[in-house]
């Protein structure tokens, strides 16, 4: 699919097609229109399988809507919607029961014709990613690190290049956002994938019990050591440690592990033989380890030694793109588990993705959860919602509350300028609106207008506008 959408437009009337095609391709996407199904067949042949088909349903030689519908299957897994002059609640109903994605009807208005046809790509473009997911996790057994968004993409394609390697990994970023994921994606991707992955969390170990859950020790070692313990080092030989917040490690713990990254033997507590291990090490923290080790907080040799190839998260309020396919993708799962089918509404999608998330993918996951636990008839909706989270489940600021503009930039509806000049003039006094009200943190200002951070930045880039 491509990254706007390939188009065929099939309907008999020249003029329309000249005209919704024109509409279209403002719109930057790749439009071709034919006048009846052959060529329409003819031109998927030539032009490859379209990421969308507007078909209309009076088409010759038959003019019969009824044929038309019975060669939908025709194009595949491409979603059609159907445009017709037909203005009928049954013909629609029966269009959308054989598979159609949606029904308009002539007229058209292009600003609607817009609207649906980017929602149909959108879809369809989520449920392609999210099928090749869980058929890349179902082939491999990996939990890949899911979403659209091109950090997203970028974590996934780096995962699958240095997965097969033994170098050593470092993730960071924000709490609850992925990054034991992303180390068990790269166990799982690994040569080392059938050896144990075994995770260990620095900072929920007392410091004075950690070296000996690590190395291990020995019958008489200290107090209560009753018999011979083996450690975590050596329960994961042949596979994978996973240290999870390395930067809460103790100084002293520290040194002992550079010792085994080094030469890759250790001594259990109280014991005198030198064991060997092979493991990989993958480390995470959301701490700034760099800046730990001017504070003499985190070893500098150590840092360089778990820092083979680092791997960066990002906040979910940094890439809100992903929200949908991280949801369909948690609902996939809990389908599995409780063996119902669950789907969101729309307002129920519109909620989750207005959200500012600030612990991110795992409070997510969380809710979703909690929501769905409650939810009787599978489709989770608002009202599901406003049963576990009343207060903030309609927090989304509208954008009537936004400071109204400055008078250098205020919007005055006006017959002599064109539709597109005053929506463009609307669009950029909102904007200038929102980031004043939020102190140019785009993030939040993209929230307040509905858009995402990316298509907020596209609209500033557009618009030439300066902050």
């Amino acid at each position: 699919m491509s990254e706007t959408g390939y188009i065929l437009l099939v309907d008999d009337e020249p003029a329309f097609r000249e005209l919704a095609g024109g509409w279209l391709s403002q719109q930057g996407f790749k439009v071709k229109t034919v006048g009846s199904l052959s060529e329409a067949l003819e031109a998927k042949k030539i032009h490859g399988q379209p990421d969308l088909v507007l078909l209309d349903l009076s088409l010759p030689p038959y003019f019969d809507p009824q044929k038309t519908l019975l060669s939908m299957p025709e194009f595949g897994a491409s979603p059609v919607i159907i445009i017709t002059g037909h203005a009928d609640r049954e013909l629609a109903l029966q269009a959308i029961s054989q598979g159609a994605w949606d029904f308009i009807a002539k007229p058209v208005d292009p600003e609607m014709l817009a609207v649906v046809v980017r929602r149909a790509l959108a879809k369809t473009r989520l449920e392609k990613e999210v099928q090749r997911l869980q058929g890349h996790t179902v082939s491999t057994g990996a939990e890949l690190y899911i979403g659209i968004s091109p950090s997203a993409q970028r974590i996934r394609a780096l995962i699958e290049r240095i997965a097969p390697t033994d170098v050593r990994v470092l993730v960071t970023g924000p709490s609850g956002t992925g990054k034991e994921v992303i180390s068990r994606a790269l166990h799982d991707l690994s040569t080392r994938a059938k050896k144990p992955f075994i995770s260990v969390h620095c900072g929920a170990i007392p410091a004075e019990l950690l070296e000996s859950e690590l190395f291990g020790h020995v019958k008489g070692a200290f107090t209560g050591a009753d018999k011979d313990k083996q450690g975590l080092l050596a329960l994961a030989d042949g596979g994978t440690l996973f240290l999870d917040e390395i930067g809460e490690m103790p100084v002293p713990m520290q040194i002992k592990l550079l010792r085994v990254l080094q030469e890759g033997t250790f001594y259990p507590v109280g014991g005198r033989t030198l064991q060997q291990i092979d493991v990989r090490i993958v480390s995470a923290t959301n701490a700034d380890l760099m800046q730990q080790v001017q504070l003499g907080e985190f070893r500098e040799d150590l840092y360089y030694r778990i820092k083979g190839v680092s791997i960066e998260t990002q906040a979910l309020s940094e890439r809100l793109e992903d929200i949908p396919s991280l949801l369909q993708s948690f609902l996939s799962r809990l389908e599995v588990k409780q063996g119902k089918r669950f789907q969101l509404s729309f307002d129920a999608m519109q909620w989750f993705r207005q959200q500012t998330w600030p612990g991110n993918v795992r409070e997510l996951k969380n809710t979703l959860e909690s929501v769905a636990a409650i939810n009787m008839g599978g489709e989770i909706t608002l009202a599901d919602i406003q049963l576990l989270h009343h207060s903030s489940a309609l927090n989304a600021e509208p954008i009537s509350n936004v400071p109204q503009p400055t008078k250098a930039s205020s919007h005055i509806v006006s017959l002599e300028r064109t539709l597109d000049e005053q929506v463009q003039a609307l669009e950029i006094s909102l904007i200038q609106a929102a980031l004043t009200k939020t102190e140019q943190n785009k993030t939040q200002a993209a929230k307040l207008l509905g858009l995402s951070r990316q298509g907020l930045i596209k609209k500033i880039e557009r618009y030439q506008l300066e902050f």
